[in-house]
C-alpha cells in the first residue's frame, strides 16, 4: 500500500481519467489522510470533489469543494466546483454567488458568463413562479435590465437616457461598480461599445472608467478583458467626445497600475496577480504604436501624447527612477519625430488636429528634461541626429522637408537640443535656401523653421545676416497668405531679437502700426484657416511691445474678439501668444525703475537714457485694461486656463497670472472679473506653474477676498482652496502690497465662518498673522490685528492663547493702549471676545503686563464710542469672572469711570455703552463691594 500523498493524487488522477470515479476516490480519500501540505491538502478535496460531482453526489461534491476554498480561497475550479454542485442541489442563490466569484476572476471565461446567465435565467423563472430570492440575485436583475433597455433598439429614448445615466452613476459608487462588475456587466458594456451608437458607446465608456477608479484589481482584469487593442482602437475613432472618454478610461486604468487613487481598495480581489510593469510597458507600447498609424484620428494621436505626457515623465525628480523615459526614448522618440515632422500641406500626412504637433513637441521637452546625466541627452541627441540625418536626401527634396520640419519640431521643445541640432552640417544653410524655392511648400516650411531658430540672439544674428532679405522678398512677392504672415512673424521676430527701433523699422519697410494693421486683418480674416491666423497673433506678441501698436489693438474690437475667439480653441502657440498681447497690452511685465541719480549721471556722460512712452503711463494702462474688460477677457482667460495641461505651459500660466494681476488693480472692476469666471480661474494658477506666476495669481486672488462677498466669489468648497495662496503672500520675501491685501482677505474669510477659521489655523497661518501685529507698518499691524479679533472666535485659537508660555495675550493688551485707533478697535473688540469666551484669560490679562489696569481705563474713557464699548466690556468680563478681580477694580480709578457713565441720561445713540456700565456697577453690588446710592 503506497503511502506517499503524491503518488496517491496522480493515481487517483488515471482512475479519474479512465471514468473509474470510486476508485479515485479512494486514492484521493486515502492521500487526504497521508497528506500534511495544506496545499496540496486543497488540491484533494477539490479533485474529489470533481469525483462526486460525477457520480452525482452534490452534497458531498459542495463539502470537499468548501473545504478546498478554506484552505485557499481563490480556488477558482473549487468555486466553480461548488456552484455546480449547489445548482444541482437547488440553492441557487448561493450558486449565484460562486459564479460570480469565478467570474470576477476570469472575467474573458465563457463558461463562468455562460454559467451566471443560466443561473440568472433559473433565478428569474424562480421569481416568476413566486419564489423569493436574496440581494446579489436582486442587483443582477436590476443590472440586466438596464442592459436590456440599452440594447433594445425599440426602447423609448428617455427609457435609454435614463438606463444609460443610471449605470455611469452605479459605475462610479464602488457598491454599484462591484455589482455590475460581478453580474456580467464588462461583457454587457463591451456589446454596447458595439453597437456603434455615440451615446451608448459613451455611456459604457463612462461606466468602465467609474468601474476602474481607485480599484486596482478591477482595473486589471477589465483592461484584460477588453484588450489594450480594442481600447486604443476606440481611441482611435474621430469622434473627440469617445476619444475623450477612452482616453479617460486608460487614464483610470493607468493611475489604478501606478498605484494612485483610492488605497484602501487596492489588491480587495486577492484572486487577481497583478503584473502591473508588464502591463503598463504594454499599454505605452500601443501608445506609442498609435503616433505613426494613419488609422489613427487627429483626435485620437492626441490623446494618445496626451497619455504620454501625463505618465511617463516622472512626477518628481527626486524619484530616481526615470525608466519609463528611457523606455520611451529607445522604443518610440523616433514616432515622435515623425509626428513633429508632419507637414500638413503633404499628401502622405498622418491625420492631424491642430494641436498635434505641439503637443508631441511638449513630450520630445519632458522627455529630456526627465533624463539625469549626460550620456542619457547624448543618447537622446544621438537618435535625434540619426534620425534626422537619414530624412536629409539632396535628392529627394520632399523627405529634406520633413527633416526640417523636425528640427522646428524640437526647437519648440527642448530648445538647447533644437539648438545642436542647428548645428548639424548644412541645416542652417537648408533652412536659408528653402527660403528661395518657387515652391511655396518650401518656403512655407523653412520660414516657420527660420522663425521657431531665431528665438536666440546667437542664432538670430546668422540669420539676420543671411535670411532677412530672403524673408523681405518672400512677403513682397508671394500672394500665398499663408506665406505671407509667416514671413511678416519672422520679420517681426528677428526685429525683437536684433533690438525693437532697428530691427522692425529697418526690416519690414514701415512702421510697427502699419504692421500691425496687417496682422489684424488677418486675424479677423476667417477664410484663413485657424493655423495660419495664429500667426497674427504671434507678430502681434512682438509688435504690441509698442504703446502705439498697443494703445490702437485694444480699440479694434473685432480683432479683440477674433483673438479671444482662437484662444479659446486652445492651442499651445496660441496660449502663449494672446497671454503675451494682454501681458503687453496691460504693461503688467516686470519693469526696472530708474534711479534719478544714474539717470542723471547717464545724461552727464551723455548716454542714452530710455524714456517712458507717453502712451505706457498709468491712465493709458488704466483706460486699456477697462477696455479688455468690456470685450470679455475673463472670459477668454478662464477658457485659456481649462485648457490641457500639455497644451497650458508654465510660461504661459505665468503670463496669464500677470494679466489677472493687472485686471484686479482697480477694486470697481473686481466683480466683473468674478462674475465672468475669474476667481475660480485664479486658482489652480495660484498652486501650479512659476514661483513667480503663483505669486502674482494669489495676489490677484487676495484682491478679491479683500472686498468681496467669500460666497459670490468663491462658491461652495472653493473657498477653501484659497485660504493657502492667500496664506503664501504673508512672508518676508513678499513685498508690503501683498502682505497687506492677503491679510485684508483673511479678515473677509475669517469673518464668515468657524470652518474658515479652523481652516486657516489649520494651514498654520497663526505665527505669521501674530508677526504682523509686531510691524512698525501701521497699516500692517491694523490689518493682522483685525484678522486675529476673527479668529480669537475659534476655540483652538482662544486655547493658544491660554497656554502657558507664549506672550500672544500680552501683545493683545498692548496693542489695546496704541495710538492707532483702527489697531485699538480691532486689539480691544479680540481682547473683549477672549475674556468673554475664557475666564483663565481674565486672570492672566492681569498678570502679563504692570500696564494692563491703566490700559483698560484708557479705553472705557475713549472718544471713539466703539472703543469705549468694547473697553467697557473688556471690564464687565472681568468683574464676572471672579470677587477678587473685581475688587481690584473697585478700589481703583475703573469705579469712578463706570459710575460717571452709568450715571448718564439715557441715549439712543450712546445706550450700548450706558448699559454696560451699568452692568458692571450692578455686578459690584451683587458681591457686596458697594452699595446702592439709596443705602449710601
Amino acid at each position: 500500500q503506497m503511502e506517499d500523498p503524491i503518488q496517491l493524487k496522480e493515481e487517483g488522477n488515471k482512475y479519474f481519467q479512465a471514468n473509474d470515479y470510486e476508485k479515485a476516490v479512494q486514492s484521493y480519500t486515502q492521500a487526504i489522510k497521508l497528506n500534511k501540505d495544506k496545499a496540496l491538502q486543497a488540491v484533494l478535496y477539490r479533485n474529489r470533489a470533481a469525483c462526486f460531482l460525477k457520480k452525482e453526489e452534490y452534497a458531498k461534491a459542495a463539502s470537499d469543494a468548501s473545504r478546498a476554498i478554506d484552505i485557499n480561497a481563490s480556488d477558482i475550479k473549487a468555486l466553480y466546483r461548488r456552484s455546480q454542485a449547489l445548482e444541482k442541489l437547488g440553492k441557487l442563490d448561493q450558486a449565484f454567488k460562486d459564479a460570480q466569484k469565478c467570474a470576477t476572476i476570469e472575467p474573458r471565461n465563457k463558461n463562468f458568463q455562460e454559467t451566471l446567465r443560466r443561473l440568472g435565467a433559473d433565478i428569474q423563472e424562480k421569481v416568476n413562479a413566486g419564489g423569493t430570492i436574496l440581494g446579489s440575485q436582486t442587483s443582477y436583475l436590476r443590472v440586466q435590465k438596464m442592459f436590456e433597455i440599452l440594447l433594445d433598439e425599440n426602447s423609448e429614448k428617455e427609457k435609454r437616457e435614463k438606463a444609460a445615466n443610471n449605470l455611469i452613476v452605479l459605475g462610479r459608487e464602488e457598491a454599484g461598480a462591484e455589482r455590475i462588475f460581478q453580474n456580467n456587466g464588462v461583457s454587457l458594456l463591451l456589446q454596447l461599445i458595439e453597437t456603434k451608437n455615440s451615446e451608448l458607446i459613451l455611456a459604457a465608456v463612462r461606466t468602465l472608467s467609474g468601474m476602474c477608479t481607485g480599484h486596482k484589481a478591477r482595473a486589471t482584469a477589465i483592461l484584460h478583458y477588453l484588450g489594450i487593442d480594442n481600447i486604443c482602437m476606440w481611441m482611435s475613432v474621430d469622434n473627440e467626445e469617445i476619444s475623450l472618454a477612452v482616453c479617460n478610461l486608460l487614464q483610470t486604468i493607468t493611475d489604478c497600475l501606478l498605484g494612485q487613487g483610492k488605497e484602501e481598495h487596492h489588491g480587495k480581489e486577492e484572486a487577481v496577480v497583478l503584473d502591473t510593469k508588464k502591463d503598463l510597458r504594454m499599454i505605452t507600447m500601443h501608445l506609442l504604436d498609435m503616433l505613426v498609424s494613419k488609422k489613427v484620428s487627429g483626435q485620437g494621436r492626441d490623446q494618445a501624447l496626451n497619455l504620454l505626457n501625463k505618465n511617463i515623465p516622472r512626477k518628481d525628480l527626486k524619484d530616481h527612477d526615470n525608466s519609463r523615459t528611457i523606455f520611451v526614448i529607445d522604443n518610440g522618440l523616433k514616432k515622435i519625430l515623425k509626428v513633429v515632422g508632419q507637414i500638413p500641406e503633404m499628401p502622405d500626412c498622418l491625420p492631424l488636429t491642430k494641436n498635434t504637433q505641439l503637443t508631441a513637441s511638449v513630450l520630445l521637452n519632458k522627455l529630456y528634461d526627465d533624463l539625469r546625466c549626460d550620456p542619457e541627452r547624448d543618447n537622446y541627441r544621438v537618435i535625434c541626429e540619426e534620425y534626422i540625418k537619414s530624412k536629409i536626401d539632396p535628392q529627394d527634396m520632399d523627405k529634406t522637408l520633413h527633416a526640417i520640419q523636425m528640427v522646428s519640431g524640437v526647437l519648440q521643445g527642448p530648445f538647447d537640443l533644437g539648438n545642436k541640432l542647428l548645428g548639424m552640417k548644412g541645416v542652417m544653410e537648408m533652412m536659408v535656401a528653402l527660403c528661395g524655392s518657387e515652391r511655396e511648400i518650401d518656403q512655407l516650411v523653412a520660414v516657420e523653421a527660420l522663425i521657431h531658430a531665431s528665438t536666440k540672439l546667437s542664432r538670430a544674428t546668422f540669420i539676420i545676416s543671411n535670411g532677412v532679405t530672403l524673408l523681405k522678398e518672400i512677403y513682397k512677392k508671394t500672394k500665398n497668405e499663408k506665406i505671407k504672415i509667416r514671413a511678416l512673424v519672422g520679420l517681426c521676430k528677428l526685429g525683437s531679437a536684433g533690438g525693437t527701433d532697428y530691427g522692425l523699422r529697418q526690416f519690414a519697410e514701415g512702421s510697427t502700426e502699419k504692421l500691425a494693421k496687417q496682422c489684424r486683418k488677418w486675424l479677423c480674416n476667417t477664410s484663413i484657416d485657424a493655423r495660419t491666423r495664429k500667426w497674427a497673433v504671434e507678430g502681434l506678441a512682438y509688435l504690441t511691445l509698442d504703446a502705439d501698436v498697443k494703445d490702437d489693438f485694444v480699440e479694434d474690437e473685432p480683432a479683440l474678439q477674433a483673438m479671444f475667439e482662437l484662444a479659446k480653441a486652445s492651442d499651445k502657440t496660441i496660449l502663449y501668444s494672446v497671454a503675451s498681447v494682454l501681458v503687453n497690452c496691460t504693461n503688467s511685465y516686470d519693469t526696472k525703475e530708474l534711479v534719478p541719480e544714474l539717470v542723471q549721471l547717464a545724461k552727464f556722460s551723455k548716454q542714452h537714457v530710455p524714456e517712458e512712452h507717453p502712451k505706457d503711463k498709468k491712465d493709458f494702462v488704466v483706460k486699456r485694461v477697462k477696455r479688455l474688460l468690456k470685450a470679455g477677457v475673463v472670459s477668454a482667460l478662464a477658457c485659456m486656463v481649462k485648457a490641457d495641461t500639455a497644451i497650458l505651459t508654465d510660461q504661459s500660466k505665468e503670463l496669464i497670472a500677470r494679466v489677472f494681476l493687472a485686471l484686479c488693480e482697480d477694486p470697481k472692476d473686481r466683480g466683473t472679473v468674478v462674475a465672468q469666471g475669474g476667481g475660480k480661474a485664479l486658482i489652480p494658477l495660484a498652486v501650479e506653474g512659476t514661483e513667480v506666476g503663483k505669486i502674482k495669481a494669489s495676489h490677484a486672488l487676495a484682491k478679491i477676498a479683500a472686498i468681496s462677498n467669500p460666497d459670490m466669489a468663491f462658491p461652495g468648497e472653493r473657498v477653501y482652496e484659497v485660504v493657502r495662496p492667500l496664506i503664501s503672500l504673508l512672508n518676508t520675501e513678499r513685498d508690503g502690497l501683498q502682505n497687506y491685501e492677503a491679510l485684508l482677505g483673511l479678515t473677509n474669510f475669517s469673518g464668515r465662518s468657524d470652518k474658515l477659521r479652523m481652516k486657516i489655523v489649520k494651514e498654520r497661518a497663526l505665527p505669521d498673522i501674530e508677526n504682523y501685529m509686531f510691524e512698525n507698518h501701521d497699516q500692517l499691524r491694523q490689518a493682522a490685528t483685525e484678522c486675529m479679533c476673527n479668529l480669537v472666535v475659534n476655540k483652538e485659537v482662544q486655547e493658544r492663547f491660554v497656554a502657558d508660555g507664549n506672550d500672544r495675550l500680552k501683545l493683545v493688551v498692548l496693542l489695546c493702549g496704541e495710538d492707532d485707533e483702527k489697531v485699538q478697535v480691532a486689539a480691544a473688540g479680540a481682547l473683549a471676545m477672549l475674556t468673554a469666551a475664557q475666564k483663565k484669560l481674565c486672570f492672566k490679562m492681569t498678570e502679563v503686563t504692570t500696564q494692563w489696569l491703566e490700559i483698560l481705563q484708557r479705553l472705557c474713557l475713549h472718544d471713539n464710542t466703539e472703543v469705549q464699548h468694547r473697553g467697557l466690556v473688556i471690564a464687565f468680563n472681568l468683574i464676572s469672572a471672579d470677587k477678587e478681580l473685581a475688587k481690584k477694580l473697585v478700589e481703583s480709578e475703573l469705579l469712578e469711570i463706570l459710575t460717571y457713565i452709568g450715571k448718564q441720561e439715557d441715549d439712543p445713540k450712546k445706550q450700548h455703552i450706558i448699559n454696560v456700565a451699568r452692568d458692571c456697577l450692578t455686578r459690584f453690588m451683587d458681591y457686596g463691594l458697594i452699595k446702592p446710592l439709596s443705602q449710601a
